[in-house]
């Protein structure tokens, strides 16, 4: 009994393998009620804040920042709750060639997720620039 089950196991756990490679990862870009959205999550996989990666969603209409929202991440909440409320405004209502060259300070206490969110958004302009303008 106990092969029959471990080689029903194998079977289940390599079919499982084959198909999350068909399943397609968290989409960088997609287009909802004519506003592009960029995730960085795959595009700025090795950012890190303090405590791991902040990815973030670019929200672009009409060539202008709509929001930058914060996606799922390790940091520590008190400190991300300031950079959420006081970051990740900066960039609202530009244009994506002016946000990308905006100059943004770094939150003080949270230095390394503040980088972090900062090179999250430039990545995911950047990839907008190249990729997301249609």
């Amino acid at each position: 009994m106990n092969k029959k089950f471990a080689k029903l196991a194998g079977m289940l756990c390599l079919m499982g393998v084959a198909f999350m490679s068909f399943c397609p990862a968290d989409e960088v870009i997609t287009k909802e009620k004519g506003v592009t959205i960029i995730n960085t999550t795959t595009l700025a996989e090795d950012v890190e804040g303090y405590a791991g990666p902040t990815p973030l969603k670019i929200y672009i209409k009409k060539d202008k920042i709509e929001k930058i929202e914060a996606l799922e991440n390790i940091e520590t909440p008190k400190y991300f709750a300031i950079i959420k409320r006081d970051l990740l405004g900066k960039w609202n209502g530009l244009t994506v060639k002016k946000a990308a060259t905006q100059q943004v300070d770094v939150i003080t206490g949270a230095t390394y997720s503040s980088e972090a969110v900062i090179e999250n958004v430039r990545r995911g302009l950047e990839f907008y620039n190249k990729k997301g303008k249609k």
